[in-house]
C-alpha cells in the first residue's frame, strides 16, 4: 500500500470509484445511456450508463496515478478535485434541465463536493514536490 498521503488517497478513491462505476450498471438496466433520468445506486445516488463510465474513467485514472508515483497522484488528486468541485457546483444549476446528461441529483452534488474537498486538500497540502525534484515515497 502506498505510504504517501497523495498516493494513498488516489489509490483508495480510485478503487472506490471503480467499484461504484461497476455497481452503477446494476442500477441502470432500463435507463437511457445519456439523460437527466437515471437509476438509483444505493437507493440515493442517481446514475445512468454515461455517469457509470465517468466513474470508471476517474477511478482508473486515480488508481493508476496512486500506484505510479507521488507526482502522478498529486496531479490526479488536484485535477479530479477541480473537476468534481466544478461538477458539484454546476450540478445544482442543471439538475432539472436537459444539460443534466449524467442524471445527477442533489445527493450526487454533495458527494462530488465532499470528494473535491478531500482530493484538493490532500493534493495541495501533502508532499510539496520541489521544482524539478521528486518527492519521496
Amino acid at each position: 500500500m502506498p505510504s504517501s498521503p497523495n498516493r494513498l488517497v488516489a489509490t483508495i478513491f480510485g478503487a472506490i470509484y471503480l467499484v461504484v462505476g461497476l455497481l452503477g450498471f446494476l442500477a441502470t438496466g432500463r435507463v437511457a445511456f445519456v439523460g437527466p433520468e437515471g437509476g438509483l445506486l444505493l437507493g440515493i445516488f442517481e446514475v445512468n450508463p454515461l455517469h457509470n463510465i465517468a466513474h470508471l474513467i476517474i477511478g482508473a485514472a486515480l488508481l493508476t496515478a496512486g500506484l505510479t508515483s507521488v507526482r502522478a497522484s498529486k496531479s490526479a488528486n488536484i485535477t479530479v478535485g477541480v473537476i468534481y468541485l466544478l461538477l458539484g457546483i454546476v450540478g445544482f444549476f442543471i439538475v432539472d434541465t436537459p444539460a443534466n446528461i449524467l442524471a445527477l441529483n442533489t445527493a450526487d452534488h454533495f458527494l462530488h463536493l465532499v470528494s473535491a474537498i478531500v482530493l484538493l486538500a490532500v493534493g495541495f497540502a501533502a508532499e510539496r514536490v520541489p521544482q524539478g525534484g521528486v518527492a519521496r515515497a
